[in-house]
């Protein structure tokens, strides 16, 4: 996610540049680059999609219900404190959870909660 861009002004090659500062959506790390102003930048498509929590196993993996009926058990649980806790304490308590993943450039990371209600 960008958080800042500034230019800087025409060097004595001609060309102004452009410093970017964003932070990485899954793990929170400040990211840096400078781009002359007349080249493009890549954009990464970012998805969010929605899944049913099933289960969670004694290894940290979760089992996910995809929109299609399939489960989907290649995601850990986040690593972030305050939403694992509510992850597992309402799994634990056996309410109807929906986590939603986040997906970009190849990586995947649930990054929200709701409650759906009681069982």
């Amino acid at each position: 996610m960008v958080v800042e861009v500034s230019t800087s002004k025409t060097g004595k090659h001609g060309h102004a540049k452009c410093h970017f500062v964003a932070i990485d959506i899954f793990n929170g790390k400040k990211l840096e680059d400078i781009v002359p102003s007349s080249h493009n930048c890549d954009v990464p498509h970012v998805n969010r999609t929605d899944y049913q929590l099933i289960d969670i196993s004694e290894d940290g993996f979760v089992s996910l219900l995809t929109e299609n009926g399939n489960t989907k058990d290649d995601l850990k649980l986040p690593t972030d404190d305050a939403l694992l806790t509510q992850i597992k304490d309402g799994f634990a308590e056996g309410k109807d959870l929906v986590v939603s993943v986040m997906s970009a450039m190849g990586e995947e990371q649930i990054c929200a909660l709701k409650d759906i209600g009681p069982k």
